[in-house]
Parts: C-alpha cells; sequence; structure tokens
C-alpha cells in the first residue's frame, strides 16, 4: 500500500482555502468554517515520520447528497508506523457514509459498524502483504471519531485518544471541561480488569514493566484498528519481527477494534469539543485545555494547545521550549508523542448553508481538498 507523505509542501503563509501551513514539524490549520460554526487544527511530529493522522469532513453524511448534512472529525493515532492510520483516514468515512445510507440516519450502531467495516478490509490488507511486508501485521491505530448531526453528537472511541466538551455553566458562568470519551489504556485498573476478565486462563495477558502496564508486554491500549498479530494467531509467527511474536500461540483475540461510543443531545451552553490524541492529554488536564480554549480567540487556538503541551513536555525535562524545537525527529519522541489537536466549536445552532453546495474535507497534516 501507497502512503502518502505526511507533510504537503505548502508556501509560507499561505492556508488557501482547505490546506495547512507548515512551521519545521509543526502543521496547522490556523482557522476554518464547518457546518455549526469554526474549527482549528494542528499537528506536531515527534517520531521519526509521523504516525497521526486526522480530518474533519462537513457536508453530506451519506452517499446519498439529500441525506442528513453534518460535520464529522477522526483522530487515528497510529503506531507501528502509520499504515494503520492512514487506511483508517483513507476509508472510515467513506464506510461510515455507505452504512448511513443503508440504514438511511446517523446512529451508534453505524458508527461502530464503520469500525468493524474499516478494521476487516484492513486485516484483509495485512493478509495479501503477509509475505511481503509483514511489519504491517504490527501496524495499528487508535480511532477516535465524533459526529455532529441533526443536534446530536455522536462519539467512539477504540484507544486513548480523547475528547473534551466546554460548556458553560449557567449558575457560576465558568466553562467546565466533561469528557466525552472513554479510554482504553492498560493504566487504569478497569482496563485491566476488563482484560483479565475476556482472558481469565492467561495470567501474562497485562504485565507492568519499568512501571508502565501493557498487554502481553507489548502495548499499552487494549482496544485498536490493526495490530492483526494480536488478532489473529496467523500473523503472530514467522516472518513477524521476533519482538512482536508471542511465546505462545492464542485462540481468541487479545485485542478488539469495538469502540465505545455514546450519544449527546447538544446543548445552547455546549461551546466547542477539543478532540486530541493523547499526546496532549499526557501534558494538560482536561480543565487546563478547556481554559486555554475558552480564554483565547478561536484563530490559531489549536496551534496554542500544541505549544502548551510542548511547554509542559519541556520543563519535565528542565529544557526551555525554544530548546525542545531545536530537537529533530525521532529524538523528540524521548520528550514528547506526536500531537494532533482539532478544537470544533458550536457557535451556530443552526447549519451554515454557505457550506451546503461544497464540502469541506481537511486532513491533518496532509493534504486537503474543499
Amino acid at each position: 500500500m501507497m502512503v502518502r507523505s505526511c507533510w504537503k509542501p505548502i508556501a509560507d503563509g499561505d492556508e488557501g482555502d482547505g490546506s495547512g501551513r507548515v512551521d519545521g514539524l509543526l502543521w496547522y490549520k490556523d482557522l476554518g468554517n464547518h457546518l455549526y460554526g469554526e474549527f482549528s487544527m494542528a499537528v506536531v511530529q515527534a517520531n521519526s515520520s509521523l504516525e497521526d493522522r486526522s480530518e474533519l469532513e462537513s457536508g453530506p453524511l451519506t452517499s446519498n447528497p439529500l441525506g442528513p448534512q453534518g460535520t464529522f472529525i477522526g483522530v487515528y493515532d497510529g503506531h507501528g508506523g502509520s499504515e494503520a492510520s492512514q487506511f483508517v483516514s483513507d476509508n472510515l468515512f467513506c464506510n461510515l457514509k455507505r452504512l448511513a445510507a443503508e440504514h438511511q440516519g446517523m446512529s451508534e450502531h453505524v458508527v461502530k459498524r464503520a469500525y468493524s467495516a474499516t478494521e476487516e478490509s484492513f486485516l484483509s490488507l495485512v493478509k495479501k502483504q503477509w509475505l511481503s511486508k509483514p511489519q504491517i501485521a504490527s501496524a495499528g491505530t487508535c480511532c477516535l471519531v465524533g459526529v455532529i448531526c441533526n443536534g446530536m453528537i455522536y462519539i467512539a472511541n477504540s484507544g486513548d485518544s480523547r475528547v473534551v466538551l466546554g460548556r458553560v455553566e449557567r449558575a457560576t458562568r465558568e466553562t467546565e471541561a466533561i469528557q466525552l470519551s472513554t479510554e482504553h489504556n492498560v493504566n487504569q485498573e478497569t482496563v485491566r480488569d476488563e482484560l483479565r476478565s475476556k482472558h481469565p486462563f492467561d495470567s501474562q495477558i497485562v504485565v507492568l514493566r519499568q512501571n508502565v502496564w501493557r498487554v502481553k508486554g507489548l502495548i499499552q491500549v487494549s482496544r485498536s484498528i490493526g495490530d492483526a498479530y494480536l488478532k489473529k494467531a496467523e500473523f503472530n509467527r514467522d516472518p513477524l519481527p521476533a519482538k512482536y511474536r508471542l511465546a505462545e500461540t492464542f485462540f481468541r483475540p487479545i485485542l478488539s477494534c469495538e469502540p465505545s461510543t455514546s450519544s449527546h443531545t447538544l446543548h445552547p451552553d455546549d461551546q466547542f469539543l477539543i478532540f486530541a490524541s493523547d499526546g496532549l492529554w499526557e501534558h494538560l488536564t482536561n480543565q487546563e485545555a478547556v481554559n486555554i480554549v475558552n480564554s483565547n480567540p478561536p484563530n490559531g487556538v489549536a496551534r496554542r494547545l500544541v505549544k502548551a503541551a510542548l511547554r509542559e513536555a519541556a520543563k519535565k525535562c528542565e529544557m526551555r521550549l525554544s530548546d525542545l524545537q531545536k530537537i529533530e525527529q525521532g529524538m523528540r519522541r524521548h520528550i514528547h508523542d506526536d500531537i494532533t489537536v482539532i478544537v470544533v466549536f458550536l457557535n451556530s445552532r443552526s447549519e451554515n448553508t454557505s457550506l451546503c453546495g461544497s464540502p469541506l474535507s481537511i486532513k491533518g497534516g496532509g493534504s486537503a481538498n474543499s
């Protein structure tokens, strides 16, 4: 499978209509419009090649142009390479539109079906490429999705990315942080317990090594798209690189792709949503992130969140942000992860009809069409 270069060269100072700008390892789209208001996006690279992918799509949500309109947000935090995150970026929204048309509307069930359809087709790709490119079996991605449609927001998450809502509390006029997603990282006791109950005869299903819990001593998340080597035993053998191979075979999937889902009716006091990979949440609390968005103009606010996280990461290593920014990709991963942030404002209760004729599609850190 061809994987596009993560950065699309863009003339300095030019954000165009649907593209973004690049500043070293930082890609950003400071401000754009979706059906229900404005949005801001930013991505910073830490790995030797960017493994995060993300997208915002606004317009028709089904393959029928007369079907429901809305905004789709996806954050795909890849690991073991970018093959899985790129595949999800290329296929998940298309699958969602097809399934929403089949079911004549949006629902948690439709979003779940889109995840499983994307997983199935990625595992088919792994099977095809297995002998020529066995390392694709160890590529996986966390997958966080939000769909805003007909006054509702549908949330789905596999892995440890997170979406947080900023809502004004009427009594205090404070903007409160409300986490809408559920995470699947085995550093949480509830997630370890869930895995142990699913695998009661495997005492090594979660292993604590160097103060970090990992599934089979290999991976921190218990749900993902991809990671075929922990879902089908046929991919956990030679020619897979030895570091990913388990000593004993397994007869049921160790990881799951099934997302935790929820749906919420949007309230007039709901101001904005912050979608981000765990690279942001390692350094900022939910409320800190909400306070930054609330106390700054929308223009450039995603980039501001990324900078705040980088400042915290630098502080933990007793260095200045300016010194951190001189460190090249690859080496950066010792200090922080790839970070993707999409801030979606809900400042319009009615659809922005100017977008209805021309759907918006923008890929974080990559190419865009609008």
